[in-house]
């Protein structure tokens, strides 16, 4: 049987001070693959810091027909919960495997799980066909050796696990660092001069800023934004500090899979969509929340005792609050991530997107600050732009938002800081 995920030739992996060839990834996963072959037909677990050690488990799996859940911290072989989710064995960094005491076997044949929450107890794991992951997997533009992707997502997440397939498949190089943060990423793209890359909006901000005009020195021909609400406001900076890019905004989680990428360069998508549908997904909106039907979704949850997502006739809730506006559909955020302020749902990407229409505004966090009167009220972390005057910025920021906003979404808390705080996945961090 042909394997469903095959390494493109041209395609090599630039991991830090090392790089590795399809070659080589062929022998290390056939190498890895033999030291699976006692969980042949189970479930083993990693820990995925590293893009070229999660490319050589991916496809040792495949070839050894387990299922591989990927996670994003460290857990111990011995820990209860992988009785729980059947994992036979925990793989170290170097991709030995140390048993659990879980008798292998049962599983389905190769599939990719994918850890959402659940770093106290019991894992909340999506169960994903590779075929429906490599579902919107499109060929760049370009011939491969052209092509150089930088990885800013971590690996064993959803996005990263996407951009590490697109690379692996379509061929180019991919580079990639242990060190998590956006002037490393800054320093490695410099160096690699990428062609393509992929981030949250949150990332793209501070890349830019990070960069210190020296864009032009970085010939991204590709861009692509997801897993945060995108505003206006940062497309337009990723298209001024790049000439002639190509910005797309994926919609995409990890339980709805890859979704639907927009490329008119504005926020939102055409709310045509929810008519005709986009990509073979079908929209629809049910009291202001975004529900989609994908062919590209997860199988399941694997985790036990975790409520389905799915509504009664089958679609998927994804949790994202929307509105229809000038035949768009916008995205105002999470549904668990609003400020109450005096009974009035704010939400923080709202507030956000409008002080990022000022161009000296360089990242912005909106969250809820206690008040006695009305609960809470709205408090902003701004990061100014380089050499901007922070007095007069606040000034500007007050006017522009007492001008733009609705009165509970104004903020009444302004502080300044060097940088926004995000999570391991890139995403923006809620708490205050």
């Amino acid at each position: 049987m042909t394997p469903v995920l095959q390494c493109a030739g041209t395609f090599r992996v630039r991991q830090d001070d090392h790089v590795l060839d399809a070659d080589a990834l062929a022998r290390l996963a056939a190498a890895r693959a033999e030291s699976l072959a006692p969980h042949r037909g189970g479930r083993v677990a990693m820990f995925g810091s590293c893009a070229d050690e999660v490319l050589i488990t991916l496809l040792a799996c495949q070839a050894a027909a387990c299922e591989l859940l990927l996670l994003r911290e460290r857990v111990a072989a011995a820990d209860d919960r992988w009785r729980a989710l059947s994992v036979s064995a925990l793989l170290g960094q170097d991709g030995t495997p140390v048993p659990t005491g879980v008798a292998p076997g049962g599983c389905e044949g190769f599939a990719i799980l994918l850890a959402t929450s659940g770093t106290t107890g019991t894992p909340k794991v999506a169960r994903h066909r590779v075929a429906a992951l490599l579902g919107r997997v499109r060929p760049p533009r370009g011939t491969p050796d052209g092509i150089r992707w930088l990885l800013t997502y971590h690996p064993a997440s959803f996005a990263g696990l996407q951009v590490l397939l697109t690379a692996l498949t379509t061929g180019g190089e991919l580079a990639a660092t242990r060190e998590a943060s956006v002037a490393a990423y800054a320093e490695l793209a410099l160096a690699t001069r990428p062609t393509h890359v992929s981030g949250t909006p949150t990332f793209w901000r501070g890349l830019l800023l990070a960069l210190h005009g020296r864009t032009r020195e970085v010939p991204v021909a590709f861009a692509t934004l997801g897993g945060e609400a995108v505003d206006q406001g940062t497309l337009d900076r990723i298209a001024a500090a790049f000439p002639g890019v190509a910005v797309s905004h994926i919609y995409a989680s990890t339980e709805a899979g890859a979704l639907f990428a927009v490329r008119d360069g504005r926020a939102g998508f055409p709310a045509a969509w929810l008519e005709s549908g986009v990509d073979g997904v079908r929209l629809r909106v049910v009291d202001g929340m975004l529900e989609v039907s994908s062919p590209r979704a997860m199988d399941r949850y694997v985790s036990p005792g975790t409520a389905s997502p799915l509504t009664e006739d089958g679609w998927l809730r994804t949790g994202d609050r929307v509105e229809i506006a000038n035949e768009r559909v916008v995205f105002l955020g999470r549904a668990d991530a609003t400020i109450n302020v005096g009974g009035a749902k704010v939400s923080p990407e709202a507030v956000e997107s409008v002080l990022l229409e000022l161009p000296d505004v360089a990242d912005v966090r909106a969250f809820g600050v206690r008040n006695p009167i009305t609960g809470e009220v709205v408090g902003v972390e701004i990061v100014p732009a380089d050499g901007v005057d922070r007095d007069s910025l606040r000034t500007r920021v007050g006017e522009h938002a007492r001008a733009r906003l609705p009165s509970p979404q104004v903020p009444r808390l302004i502080r300044f800081v060097e940088a926004i705080a995000a999570s391991a996945t890139g995403k923006k961090a809620r708490t205050a």
